[in-house]
């Protein structure tokens, strides 16, 4: 029997950029984060008493260039070797950008496979051939499957690939390849990289992305590790193992039986409790999405920063510390049949002007060349990412009218609206 970890996707140190932009933020937690998972994997690796690892590329972040984070890799690597544990990788796209990659020495229990052509390992007394090719640069676009050799006979033939493989997965689509493509190669297990998500493509041969180690960011959600493999004659047994240290969730609220604000806050706690026991205690970064047509609507859009704070509040006590609430987003709407300000009257007015405004943003005005001064003025920071202010998107602008609209009919009807 063989046993071995599939694993991808490291990116250690990855930088985690404008951390402290947001209030709470567990900074130091998660930009050690990747560290912590790695240590895991080779925790993993030592308690199993595995023959070997695989790691399917993409070790470090691109163009990140702090020499300490190359050496604690190394040091994990050696943590392996006093075990007397191989271990088997591959460059990926980001490790080709990085300039560790090619000048880090590593322990000699660590096989680097050749980028400009396929290489095989063989293990003569385990009987497992291991055949892989990594990345030259930091953008391959040929199959780089279709040249890797047909299976040796007589041994267990593993394939080790950092792909796209067939795409559609919102990664960029290196070294393309399809499914026939590895099946015609008559290996027992292909062990591949650089898709974030865990997932299994076939099953006859065993076909899988094992997922990075470590959630990153809110796209990145759910339990992140790697995969344990014994194969015999039956063929290959995969089982997933948790890594990470910090989890990535969104917790999506629907609003549309809420009457108002406090019970919206009272359904999220309902909901983060769930999600905490889901868990098992693992501290989570959690954005909130607060949707649906609901008549607490007004409430929230009129209130946008009080029912945030209210959510992170809540956040914090039911966490007890574990849990931090990344974004909060409120994308409710008025439910049907709610009967709008007198047409005639000024707030009818607005209100019609509002309508207008959101079907056709940019027909009605510029809000380019209105907001271009202000634009000019507004750190970088502020402009950038999704979060960010952009004047020249409908989307932004139609998701920003919703919010308006609420709150400045708030103020206009009310003689002391709540701050």
């Amino acid at each position: 029997m063989v046993s071995f970890l599939h694993a991808a996707d490291l990116h250690l140190d990855s930088p985690l950029l404008k951390l402290e932009r947001y209030e709470g933020a567990p900074v130091e937690a998660l930009r050690s984060a990747t560290r912590r998972a790695l240590e895991n994997l080779a925790a993993l690796a030592v308690d199993r008493g595995v023959d070997f690892v695989l790691i399917a590329g993409d070790i470090y972040d691109g163009t990140w260039r702090d020499y300490n984070t190359g050496l604690f890799f190394a040091s994990q690597m050696s943590r392996l070797g006093e075990a007397g544990i191989q271990v088997f990788l591959v460059a990926g796209n980001h490790d080709a950008a990085s300039r560790m990659t090619r000048s880090l020495r590593l322990p000699e229990n660590v096989h680097r496979f050749p980028v400009e052509e396929p290489g095989t390992v063989r293990l003569d007394e385990l009987g497992v051939a291991v055949h892989g090719q990594g990345f030259a640069t930091p953008a391959v676009n040929r199959n780089l499957a279709a040249g890797y050799p047909p299976a040796l006979p007589g041994y267990v033939n593993i394939g080790l690939l950092h792909t796209g493989a067939m795409g559609g997965n919102h990664h960029a689509p290196y070294a393309p390849c399809t499914l026939d493509d590895l099946r015609s190669k008559g290996y027992d297990y292909w062990a591949l990289g650089h898709v974030h998500e865990r997932k299994v493509l076939s099953e006859r041969p065993f076909v899988a992305f094992s997922g990075n180690i470590q959630g990153r960011h809110a796209r990145e959600t759910g339990p992140k590790g790697c995969l344990s493999v014994t194969i015999d004659g039956a063929g290959p047994e995969v089982a997933f193992h948790p890594l990470d240290t910090i989890r990535w969730e969104v917790l999506r609220v629907d609003a549309a039986s809420c009457g108002d604000g406090f019970a919206v806050l009272d359904r999220f706690q309902d909901l983060l409790s769930d999600r905490l026991a889901e868990n098992g205690g693992l501290p989570l970064a959690v954005r909130v999405e607060i949707a649906g047509a609901t008549p607490a609507h007004g409430d929230l859009a009129a209130r946008p920063g009080r029912w945030v704070n209210e959510i992170r509040l809540a956040g914090a006590d039911a966490g007890a510390g574990r849990v931090w609430i990344e974004r909060v987003n409120i994308r409710t709407s008025p439910p049907p049949g709610i009967d709008p300000p007198d047409a005639d009257g000024p707030l009818g007015e607005i209100l019609t002007f509002l309508d207008d405004l959101r079907d056709d943003p940019k027909g009605l005005l510029d809000p380019e060349a209105l907001l271009a001064d202000l634009m000019k003025k507004l750190p970088r920071e502020l402009k950038e990412g999704e979060d960010g202010i952009h004047p020249d998107d409908p989307d932004w602008l139609a998701g920003t009218l919703e919010s308006v609209g609420p709150l400045l009919l708030e103020r206009l009807s009310s003689r002391k609206p709540d701050p």
